[in-house]
């Protein structure tokens, strides 16, 4: 059961079904005129809150930010509807029949209200405390002994604010990243074969014949064999020829690094937002003359 001071915790706030189904939003709070404990509930369902559905809170919980009752929603929207008055009152037939509707014993309920916070008892055995006054701070005055009405005092948001006045809410989309692995690099060390080319000089001998006129420096010399012969005089020749061989030096060293690069990407997604519109019903003016008679 709710207490009071959780009564500005229920009120337009959603009511939900044992099994998480919302029923509608609560938007009027009964007390019981003995005990000043909260009793009932009255639940707006249907398409914009057309209608109300009352439902007993003594076996209700405050469940974060919504109420939750032990009945199932098709239940609470068949519960019988009942005229409350001006005053905000449930009368004793009324409140019986919802009773029942619920199958909770009515003589039970009165012998429940016939004792107070601490255990004794505020009057007689089967006598129930007439109306009390609902006050906005949700005190009420004890009912006298001695009646049998029963009656409960009803205690709503509208003494606080501005019932004309609705709240709109709408969805917002907050949009945040994730980091995760897109893929891997690695390096590979491989040897390739590739033809290369260079030029260098190469030198090589050659024979040329000179021919020189004896002169008187070097005569005796050149007559100093036969007259007339045969000789052969032979020279060994030269020549470069380029030799290739290899070897391995270090030339650059290589690693992998790894650079952010930041860019912009548009993101799509669905929000839900509340739109409220007056709807104004006009009477008819046969309405308006059977109210004036």
């Amino acid at each position: 059961m709710i207490t009071r001071e959780e009564i500005a915790n229920v009120l337009d706030q959603p009511v939900y079904d044992g099994d998480g189904n919302k029923i509608g939003d609560a938007k009027h709070v009964f007390f019981d005129d003995m005990t000043g404990r909260p009793e009932w509930v009255s639940v707006k369902t249907g398409m914009l809150g057309s209608s109300e559905s009352f439902v007993p809170v003594r076996d209700a919980a405050l469940v974060q930010d919504h109420l939750e009752v032990p009945y199932g929603k098709d239940q609470v929207k068949g519960a019988p509807s009942v005229d409350v008055d001006a005053g905000g009152h449930l009368s004793e037939s009324e409140e019986h029949r919802l009773y029942d509707y619920y199958g909770i014993n009515f003589d039970s309920v009165l012998s429940e209200a016939e004792r107070t916070d601490d255990g004794r008892w505020a009057a007689g055995p089967g006598a129930a405390g007439t109306v009390g006054a609902a006050g906005p701070a949700g005190t009420g005055q004890a009912g006298t002994a001695g009646g049998t009405t029963g009656r409960q005092d009803a205690w709503d948001r509208a003494d606080m604010t501005d019932e004309s006045a609705m709240t709109r809410s709408e969805e917002q989309m907050h949009v945040g990243v994730e980091r995760r692995e897109s893929g891997r690099a690695r390096l590979r060390k491989y040897v390739v074969t590739e033809e290369v080319q260079q030029t260098v000089p190469v030198t090589h001998e050659e024979v040329r014949v000179v021919r020189e006129p004896i002169t008187d420096a070097d005569r005796d010399e050149a007559l100093a064999g036969p007259e007339i012969s045969e000789a052969e005089h032979e020279v060994t020749l030269h020549a470069e020829r380029p030799v290739v061989e290899t070897e391995t030096v270090p030339v650059e060293r290589v690693r992998m690094t790894m650079e952010e690069h930041t860019e912009n990407e548009t993101v799509r997604g669905q929000v839900r937002k509340e739109r409220i519109e007056a709807e104004t019903e006009l009477i008819e003016e046969d309405d308006m003359r059977r109210d004036r008679e």
